[in-house]
């Protein structure tokens, strides 16, 4: 126990000492996690609308208006010819062209129907998706408001009414579900590329063959790099989750606190053996540094933070069971919004165990391999 203690002063020493390494650990994840849920905000809004009216009608000027009225789009032009218009798009100054055809009043009203088109620059598959659904669903709506002014007013139209209810997330606020996820990712990114260095660094500066010829047993040296970066990483966590995203976001854990610190605390010693892992196998930090990257990548982008894990083709389901990312996101949201427990968790919590002991288990037997 005295060795551990010993080698838990040394990695504290060295890491408060390195002057660059603090703003990594403390400044920077805080930074992020203010600014990224605002940046990350799936709701399109500022559409570049081009609008053709070939009828330059009250209908038709009630219609342009009732879009740029509804917050979610900006007239970027109006023009007499769908020509001028598609220059608009292909000048990247429009993402929609509306085109309203000549007699669009007179035949709505004549004959009960009239066709509008619209032309989207579908390069921006989301935004041309979301753009053209906003942009159907008002005209969905103006149509509606036009049935009922026309419609007489004895006679009963047939109607569904809708009661619906937000559960969970009540308001709908985005940076609720995007909170938890982007600290997840902090999380993973201090203690995976911190820990990738560990060894490293030893090998580079010329102290492991020191290390390896003193009386210190192997998995102490794995324990003494492994608990320092478990303890920030937690510190980090707790940072992130009572002050941050309490008093920026007001966001508190609906759920078990115990079971969500369980969990961390579980998903940390994990991510800390993958990372002395890494460190075991290369020779240099610019190694380290581009393996540890390349895994975080893809962990990152698989774990269902930005894109639903049930969204992905089959492969991906299959290789997302293997990330141990995707876990920590998933049981964030449940605890931090669902109020999930011990029993809701329960199978992740396990498979993050099983992560812990396989790769700490590696990382022990690698180091003894190849030191």
């Amino acid at each position: 126990m005295r060795t551990i203690i010993l080698l838990l002063q040394k990695e504290f020493r060295q890491i408060f000492r390195n002057k660059a390494l603090l703003p990594i650990l403390f400044v920077a994840p805080i930074m992020q996690l203010l600014i990224l849920p605002l940046a990350a905000d799936y709701e399109v809004k500022n559409i570049n609308l081009t609008v053709v009216d070939h009828d330059h009608s009250d209908y038709s000027h009630k219609l342009t208006s009732k879009i740029t009225a509804s917050g979610y789009f900006r007239l970027a032009g109006n023009f007499n010819s769908y020509k001028e218009a598609l220059k608009q798009i292909e000048g990247d100054a429009s993402d929609l062209i509306l085109e309203i055809p000549q007699g669009f009043e007179r035949d709505l009203i004549r004959e009960n129907t009239q066709k509008v088109f619209v032309a989207v620059d579908a390069i921006n598959g989301i935004k041309a998706g979301l753009g053209g659904a906003y942009l159907g669903r008002i005209i969905a709506d103006f149509n509606g408001e036009i049935r009922m002014k026309w419609t007489q007013p004895n006679m009963i139209t047939p109607g569904i009414d809708i009661a619906s209810s937000n559960w969970y997330n009540v308001h709908m606020e985005y940076t609720h579900y995007m909170v938890p996820g982007i600290l997840a990712l902090l999380v993973t990114l201090v203690g995976g590329l911190m820990s990738a260095l560990n060894i490293v660094i030893e090998k580079e500066i010329g102290t492991i063959e020191q290390i390896n010829v003193s009386p210190i047993r192997k998995y102490h040296f794995i324990i003494g790099k492994l608990i320092p970066f478990w303890i920030l990483g937690m510190f980090i966590f707790t940072i992130g989750l009572f002050v941050i995203a309490r008093l920026a976001y007001g966001i508190f854990p609906m759920g078990s606190i115990p079971a969500l610190y369980l969990f961390v605390a579980v998903y940390l010693i994990a991510l800390l053996g993958f990372g002395l892992l890494i460190s075991t196998y290369c020779n240099n930090q610019q190694q380290a540094m581009s393996v540890a990257f390349f895994f975080i990548l893809i962990f990152n982008l698989m774990s269902g933070l930005f894109t639903p894990i049930d969204s992905m083709p089959g492969w991906a389901q299959t290789v997302a069971k293997f990330n141990p990312v995707a876990y920590l996101i998933d049981v964030m949201r449940m605890v931090v919004l669902k109020g999930s427990g011990f029993k809701e968790i329960k199978t992740q919590l396990l498979t993050i165990c099983a992560f812990a002991l396989v790769l700490n288990s590696w990382a022990v037997i690698n180091y003894r391999k190849r030191s």
